[in-house]
């Protein structure tokens, strides 16, 4: 910045670099979702960009639908979940334990994300899948529930596409 006679006056209090990268008023959504094993969806959700990611865990594992099983009752949760490091929290631990799931969440600061590669692909590539809608790629609604319903119909094709092979 250069003051009226052409000096030099150093960089103002907030910095050149403009806003803070990790600010947390970003526009937008997120897609949350929850899959099984092979990467089917189970239990989707959207939020606004500016929600942390660990406070959609409870409602998308409370929306998993009962999984039928050949023998007994059917399943209204699932056996055990592998999170990355933004559900490192004790109080998401401690609500998965007593609701008897077994849990796999890296820990910040100790673990590296690497070892739930293995895992997290199928994640990503069931992520990739929902991209390649046009209408989730880009979102054109202005209302949350029909972005939602969309991501839903996306969903349902993608179960009926592997399933259907």
């Amino acid at each position: 910045m250069r003051d009226r006679l052409g000096e030099h006056a150093g960089p103002e209090k907030g910095g050149l670099t403009g806003p803070n990268p990790v600010d947390r008023g970003k526009f937008g959504s997120k897609i949350h979702l929850i899959t099984e094993r092979t990467g089917l969806p189970l239990s989707v959700g959207i939020s606004g960009a500016n929600l942390h990611d660990s406070q959609a865990l409870e409602p998308l594992v409370r929306g998993i639908p009962p999984i039928r099983s050949r023998r007994g009752r059917r399943r209204r949760r699932p056996g055990k979940l592998h999170a990355d490091k933004g559900y490192d929290y004790a109080h998401l631990r401690k609500w998965l334990r007593q609701r008897g799931i077994k849990h796999r969440i890296a820990r910040r600061g100790i673990e590296s994300s690497q070892r739930l590669g293995r895992h997290r692909w199928t994640i990503e590539r069931t992520m990739a899948w929902l991209a390649g809608c046009r209408r989730l790629h880009r979102r054109y609604e202005r209302k949350a529930d029909h972005f939602l319903a969309f991501t839903s119909i996306a969903c349902t094709l993608i179960c009926y596409r592997r399933l259907a092979n």
